[in-house]
């Protein structure tokens, strides 16, 4: 296993391999399972993905129990057929896949969870709009996806994943930089870029708190993966372009890690700080649970 981004960069640097091949290679080995059979359950989460965003955008959309939240992927749906966007239609198609899988989530459906639930939009809003953009094969779109795993082990192992430890920035900012590395991949760029792009994105989030209303995974969840989304098709642009990141892509994560563990416990996914701490959002909990949880 890779313990840092540079290692895995050398790797497919000095081999002259994709990342995703020398990411594919490792699992092979570690598993004892074949390539095809390693293909096979990647070719699973891709359809769950799909699943998730074909529902969250299908009729009236997912509505989730508590009314918090629903119905925006198709509103997105019928915005970006309708008007000239002014984000760009890419961008927007990113947003519309990253919130109806987040929508879907919040609705208790089924979604793959990269690298969180409460994050599990914002890679399939990237893919599927890059599978538009660029016209992406299966092969393509599986590889995209061992990319950003692979990425995001790294960081897992590195730091965390999860915003009861490092706040949002561990979680969508994770998702976002993972997606990030992965669209340069499949754009044609270099592993060398790749890590720029995702310690781009990833410094782009940092210091991003958990706030969630009620302690909820939707409010402001669905939406900041919608902002995952787009800051990682503007991270991967960036390095694509030979922008670079002044701070390399390990000491990015290193420093996610300490700000996450710097962060207030009240803005660590508790519910307690931030946007959660507001008269709306105290108001939503009291709603929601009753009294008793009130204080």
């Amino acid at each position: 296993m890779f313990k840092s981004i540079q290692k895995l960069v050398t790797a497919a640097t000095e081999q002259e391999l994709p990342l995703s091949e020398v990411i594919i290679n490792q699992e092979i080995q570690s598993s004892g399972q074949s390539r095809e059979q390693i293909f096979n359950r990647m070719k699973k989460n891709l359809a769950t993905m799909k699943a998730a965003v074909e529902r969250g955008t299908s009729g009236q959309g997912v509505h989730s129990a508590t009314g918090l939240t629903g119905g925006q992927a198709v509103k997105i749906k019928a915005y970006r057929k309708n008007h000239r966007t002014l984000a760009g239609d890419a961008m927007m198609a990113a947003v519309e896949g990253a919130i109806a899988t987040n929508e879907v989530n919040a609705a208790m459906g089924v979604i793959c969870a990269t690298p969180t639930a409460g994050s599990s939009g914002t890679l399939p809003g990237i893919l599927f709009a890059l599978r538009d953009r660029l016209n992406l094969t299966e092969e393509q779109m599986v590889r995209f996806l061992f990319t950003a795993g692979g990425m995001g082990m790294i960081i897992a192992n590195k730091a965390s994943i999860a915003g009861a430890s490092g706040g949002c920035q561990a979680e969508v900012g994770s998702a976002s930089a993972m997606g990030a590395a992965a669209a340069v991949e499949v754009a044609g760029g270099t592993p060398q870029q790749s890590a720029h792009a995702l310690a781009i994105a990833m410094s782009n989030l940092l210091g991003l708190v958990c706030d969630p209303l009620a302690g909820l995974v939707e409010v402001p969840c669905v939406n900041r993966n919608a902002t995952g989304a787009g800051n990682a098709l503007i991270a991967a642009d960036l390095a694509l372009a030979g922008c670079t990141s002044v701070v390399p892509a390990d000491e990015v994560i290193e420093a996610m890690d300490k700000i996450g563990r710097q962060m207030p416990v009240e803005l660590r996914e508790t519910g307690l700080g931030g946007l959660a701490d507001t008269p709306t959002g105290q108001q939503i909990k009291l709603k929601i649970f009753g009294k008793e949880l009130e204080s």
